[in-house]
């Protein structure tokens, strides 16, 4: 069966702000689009284009080169969304989503030498291409092809795979620490916690990803009227609450038979599910996103000091999916060997934080490893934001 839509986990409130657009490449964001009351103010010109399907991009009539911001005015009966591309090569410089009618939206571009034009893709209609513009000087900011479905299902196919994999060893670990619950061996049990978890953390199950599946597995005791104590809390936070907080064996083998379950059942379902393609570019943002919030926050630890390990499993999970998105990336996102370096620069933050095999506890560290992790990390999040646009399926009829 199809899997759902990355939205928002049943246990984990997403807080932080979605980057709505982003089609420069690398830092140097130069084509940049927001809406409502957040608009961003630019001493640019502004110039007012129409956005319909009988009038699309009129109102640019005079083609100067440089910063310009366009207000985009839907006039009409339902919402739209608007590229501006060169007609000819279709590289996209700038997008806005959801213009809804009657309501105006900014883009802000850099145009230079090179023809322009705008498309406007209505809601249940086909796609309009307006007038060709022509900048005769200057230099123009970067451009993206397009990507289309069709270019994202080899990478979701093989990633699925790896899912699959990866799913298959998490049930075998989980049965290892099922196992030493069941014999009373809490301290090979806490040894074998680690491994299984890490190991499910490592598949990237960021917002919904896996269903309601994940709160059974993954899920937090937020929201609960019982807090951890709750029927509802369940799956390797339960069990790790237990472990470090003086539970007997007796009391954890009704939970640890329910997580292997629990990921047997999932293992089983996603050897028979097809992934959406359009969501691999939307993970490859979204998993160190949840790590940000979640993970560097010390908000899902109960007891095992873990988070840092649990970032670092997050983290080799994201280059998974960047991995299968690299022949795309290549041709597109400019500054692909400074994403690079911003990867490895993580990997070697947080590995620092392993000793002899034991990962330091998040409220152990300084302010100083504090701020540098917080700072490695976001830094990595805000240019992952990129990818996820580039890598967003656009329509083009």
């Amino acid at each position: 069966m199809p899997l759902p839509r990355l939205g928002t986990r049943s246990h984990r409130l997403r807080t932080a702000p979605t980057v709505f657009l982003v089609l420069a490449v690398a830092l140097a964001l130069v084509a940049l689009c927001t809406g409502g009351s957040g608009q961003r103010k630019s001493s640019a010109p502004r110039l007012v284009v129409e956005v319909s399907e009988s009038h699309c991009g009129r109102g640019w009539s005079r083609p100067e080169p440089g910063v310009r911001t366009f207000d985009l005015h839907n006039t009409s009966d339902g919402a739209a969304e608007v590229y501006l591309e060169d007609p000819g090569t279709h590289a996209v410089y700038g997008e806005v989503e959801g213009i809804g009618p009657g309501t105006t939206r900014q883009l802000t571009v850099r145009v230079g030498k090179g023809t322009y034009a705008f498309m406007c893709v209505p809601d249940d209609a086909d796609a309009v291409t307006g007038p060709t513009v022509r900048v005769t000087t200057g230099r123009r900011g970067p451009g993206a092809a397009p990507v289309t479905e069709h270019d994202l299902i080899p990478p979701a196919l093989t990633y699925q795979k790896w899912v699959g994999g990866g799913l298959s060893a998490a049930v075998r670990l989980s049965v290892r620490l099922r196992e030493a619950i069941d014999r009373g061996d809490l301290a090979a049990a806490r040894s074998a916690w680690l491994p299984a978890h890490l190991r499910y953390e490592r598949l990237g199950a960021a917002y919904n990803a896996f269903g309601d599946a994940d709160g059974k597995i993954n899920g937090t005791d937020a929201g609960l009227p019982g807090g951890v104590h709750d029927p509802g809390f369940t799956g390797f936070h339960r069990i790790e609450y237990g472990l470090w907080h003086g539970e007997s064996a007796s009391g954890l083998r009704a939970p640890a038979a329910a997580l292997v379950k629990a990921l047997t059942g999932l293992r089983d379902s996603w050897a028979q599910s097809r992934m959406d393609p359009a969501q691999l570019g939307l993970r490859a943002h979204e998993i160190l996103e949840n790590t940000v919030q979640f993970e560097l926050t010390g908000r899902t630890d109960y007891g095992s000091g873990s988070n840092l390990a649990t970032a670092r499993a997050n983290l080799d999970g994201t280059l998974e999916v960047l991995s299968r998105l690299r022949p795309l990336l290549t041709t597109r996102y400019a500054d692909l060997p400074g994403l690079d370096r911003e990867l490895t620069q993580a990997g070697h933050t947080l590995d620092g934080f392993r000793h002899d095999g034991r990962w330091t506890p998040l409220d152990q560290l300084t302010r100083a490893q504090r701020e540098r992790t917080d700072s490695v990390l976001g830094g990595l999040v805000e240019r992952l934001a990129s990818v996820s646009t580039l890598c967003d399926p656009r329509r083009t009829v």
